[in-house]
């Protein structure tokens, strides 16, 4: 199993999905941000880098939220997700196709990975 971190960026009652790159597992699906935790990194460090590489902002993590298992034919992770704030305002994508910010009521109205689906029902 490996050990991934997921930022879910807030802002004024709006929520940051991004949508995966079409080469990767889950193509086209949204989800929040994030990626794999490196050996000797710890979560809040790996999530602040993996950020920065894929949407050029810096973040505040605020809270951990909850962490989702998921396995399939492809993976098996254990995904960490913190409540953040952006520290900037212009998003750079160098790996996801696309991007939002929509309020929670309208984040279900998307394809989302399997676990980023769950953590909706923890959000405000």
């Amino acid at each position: 199993m490996i050990d991934v971190v997921a930022a879910v960026i807030k802002r004024n009652n709006y929520y940051f999905i991004a949508q995966r790159n079409r080469q990767k597992h889950f193509a086209y699906h949204w989800e929040f941000p994030g990626g794999k935790v490196d050996n000797q990194e710890t979560f809040e460090n790996a999530l602040k880098r993996e950020i920065k590489e894929e949407l050029a902002i810096s973040i505040r993590i605020l809270n951990h939220i909850a962490s989702e298992k998921h396995k399939d034919e492809k993976i098996d992770v254990n995904v960490h997700y913190y409540l953040c704030e952006s520290l900037n305002e212009k998003i750079i994508l160098s790996e996801h196709e696309d991007m939002k910010w929509l309020q929670k009521n309208n984040l279900n109205k998307f394809k989302m990975v399997p676990g980023d689906s769950k953590i909706i029902n923890y959000l405000d």
